[in-house]
């Protein structure tokens, strides 16, 4: 790439707009998109992932995310007695949690929201990690027969919310 500014300033790296059919497939196959970034597929190495990924790593994404944890963990508490914190506009749930385990990952899902909710910008594995948990219907959330920890894969999707790691991988150093 060829730069036409003066030395000692960055070049400028232009992204192409993408069609509006990118965004709306995107959504459309959320879900396996999701499942691709959480389990480490790189953005850049599809149309649509990169896609989806700019879109769940929007801070608007990211904090409804985080609102839906915290309405996850809202469900767990009525479930279980536990005296829930008011909120208006309560629905009921359309698949019943395991509010055993959530309640014992207490601690790591306000860890999660919180880390969904720092106005910096994250990686979306992380996002797309917490993503799959709210949506996996065969995941530690919703199915008691799951042998994954939910503290253990909520703690994985924190690991990789960390703003201060790349956000992608480093290019091969040219030789």
């Amino acid at each position: 790439m060829r730069s036409i500014h003066s030395p000692g300033e960055p070049d400028l790296v232009f992204v192409a707009a993408r069609p509006p059919s990118d965004r709306i497939l995107a959504r459309c196959f959320g879900a396996s998109l999701d499942e691709s970034l959480a389990s480490g597929s790189a953005p850049e190495s599809a149309r649509l992932l990169a896609v989806r990924a700019r879109d769940i790593v929007s801070l608007r994404r990211r904090s409804a995310t985080a609102a839906n944890w915290e309405r996850v963990l809202r469900v767990a508490r009525e479930s279980a007695g536990v005296p829930p914190v008011p909120r208006s506009r309560a629905r009921a749930a359309a698949l019943p949690v395991c509010a055993g385990r959530i309640l014992a990952a207490e601690r790591a899902v306000d860890e999660l929201m919180s880390c969904l909710s720092v106005p910096l910008p994250v990686p979306a594995q992380g996002v797309a990690m917490a993503r799959v948990l709210l949506t996996d219907a065969a995941g530690p959330v919703y199915n008691w027969r799951s042998r994954v920890s939910l503290t253990a894969a909520l703690e994985a999707a924190i690991a990789h919310l960390d703003p201060a790691l790349p956000l992608m991988p480093a290019a091969p150093s040219r030789r």
